[in-house]
């Protein structure tokens, strides 16, 4: 489809927004505003298939995302979003690179709950923050399945239990490979299915 090329070409080189000019950050706004007039998805919580898995994320405009790349002597690495429908459980984990062995993680767990066709509250419930070898960190899958499996991690690792600790999602397209949200931040999201 013409209008996901037309994004992918005005995403690449940004570093998921961290390097975009504010004349790429309106082309790249614009590439999403016309690719969600034509979702293939009308109804895109229902779409369990599409929406479980794991997602990279290509593109955001979220500060509190961008600005895990300004802690010192650390480089933003991946970051990836794994929904697991069956659960109602969503895992943002970003990987932080900078000196040989202190390679980062940062980690926040969270529920989710549809309250329409295409919005989900999202109330985040535990953190995660530490350093990869000890938390003997390998991927996402087999991090996920370590939380799930109960495990505490030598790390930062504590509960949310804050009411504040919440926030809601617009799915605004969704496809077999790329999907676009939507925040209460005001935040774009630009993911891609690993």
């Amino acid at each position: 489809m013409l209008g996901k090329t037309a994004l992918i070409d005005a995403i690449a080189g940004t570093n998921r927004g961290l390097l975009a000019t504010q004349a790429q950050k309106q082309a790249i706004l614009a590439a999403i505003a016309n690719l969600e007039d034509f979702n293939p998805t009308p109804r895109p919580v229902e779409a369990k298939e599409l929406l479980d898995g794991n997602w990279r994320l290509l593109y955001t405009t979220s500060r509190g995302i961008l600005n895990l790349d300004n802690l010192p002597l650390c480089k933003l690495g991946q970051i990836y979003q794994c929904i697991r429908v069956e659960t109602t459980s969503v895992y943002n984990i970003a990987e932080i690179y900078g000196l040989p062995y202190l390679e980062g993680l940062v980690s926040v767990a969270a529920k989710f709950r549809p309250v329409s066709h295409r919005r989900v509250e999202v109330k985040f419930e535990r953190s995660i923050i530490g350093l990869q070898r000890l938390i003997e960190y390998n991927s996402p899958v087999t991090f996920i399945q370590q939380i799930e499996a109960g495990r505490k991690f030598p790390a930062i690792d504590f509960p949310i239990n804050n009411d504040r600790q919440q926030g809601w999602l617009d799915i605004t397209y969704i496809d077999n490979d790329l999907r676009i949200g939507r925040g209460n931040e005001g935040s774009v999201f630009v993911l891609s299915k690993t």
